[in-house]
């Protein structure tokens, strides 16, 4: 049985895990990674920066990566306690909290060397896909102590067929933001006019980046195809998978706003306020997507048909 504190305590730590996410986009879109200059953890050798609107977007992207990481360290303690007590119980949630640790750390030494050595753009991408991993573990984490709010979850059956779709179709997923990363860090998002044609033309000539945000487009689309015929098949199989068909049905309507948002990134794109919301918007979606899809993941591996333990 999960309390109340704890559950709190979880979801002020996913909450945490997304401002982060979306401060790290925020830093990019605004080209505040320099706001500090190449000091970490001081910015330009102070405590507490001279105010310019690039070293204030840093710096508060900073604080906030520090305060999630105190909250994270003690969800991953009161976890690694509860195992202690109850192995088989808090196995699973145990996992989330030490992965969202983990991560945590990760990304966070990997934007300090980002401001000390400026990165390449495609290690910068790395570092949201980082980002994202942090955040699906803290979801997850959330999700187990709704699910064990009143005993142990509820535990059914899922045909094996389920996992390998699921699988392929994750990495896939985050092949496609990895793409959407690295546009964003080589400022190549103008590289397709108008949607859905790019530049006028359904298939344009690839390169540069036209190339880069036609490859994405059309990655993009193939992912949609993907969910839905995951949502299909696990509809199909139902009979043994009934809990995975809801975050399935998400997903699917998750992927669809998604493209639509997209397309709004490619309308507003000369407009740098809108621009700026839409950007946040894309990532917000695509968070909440990759989040979901991991516990689809998570659960048609370990409930799934003939696994022992």
């Amino acid at each position: 049985m999960v309390t109340g504190r704890f559950r709190a305590l979880a979801i002020a730590s996913c909450i945490g895990m997304l401002l982060v996410l979306l401060g790290g986009a925020l830093v990019t879109n605004t080209d505040s990674g320099r706001g500090c200059g190449d000091d970490w953890p001081l910015c330009n050798g102070k405590l507490v920066p001279a105010y310019t609107i690039e070293s204030l977007i840093e710096y508060s992207h900073r604080l906030v990566t520090g305060a999630e990481g105190l909250l994270v360290l003690a969800v991953c303690i009161i976890m690694i306690l509860q195992f202690r007590k109850d192995r088989q119980g808090f196995k699973e949630p145990l996992f989330y909290a030490a992965g969202a640790l983990l991560f945590t750390v990760i990304q966070a030494l990997m934007g300090a060397a980002a401001v000390m050595w400026p990165q390449s753009p495609p290690i910068m991408a790395i570092h949201f896909g980082i980002s994202l991993i942090a955040f699906a573990s803290t979801l997850l984490l959330v999700i187990w102590t709704f699910r064990a709010k009143n005993g142990p979850p509820v535990v059914f059956q899922v045909p094996r067929s389920i996992f390998p779709r699921v699988l392929l179709t994750s990495v896939y997923s985050y092949v496609v933001v990895y793409l959407g990363a690295f546009i964003r860090h080589t400022d190549s998002g103008g590289g397709c006019v108008g949607w859905p044609l790019c530049n006028g033309e359904i298939v344009p000539e690839i390169n540069g980046a036209t190339g880069a945000v036609f490859i994405h487009r059309a990655a993009a689309l193939l992912l949609a195809i993907s969910l839905a015929g995951l949502y299909v098949h696990i509809r199909r199989v139902s009979y043994g998978a009934w809990g995975l068909t809801k975050p399935a049905a998400w997903t699917l309507g998750l992927v669809i706003a998604q493209v639509f948002s997209g397309a709004l990134l490619t309308l507003t794109i000369t407009n740098p306020e809108w621009f700026l919301f839409t950007n946040l918007l894309h990532n917000l979606i695509v968070t909440g997507l990759f989040g979901l899809l991991m516990d689809i993941l998570v659960r048609s591996w370990r409930l799934r048909e003939g696994r022992e333990g």
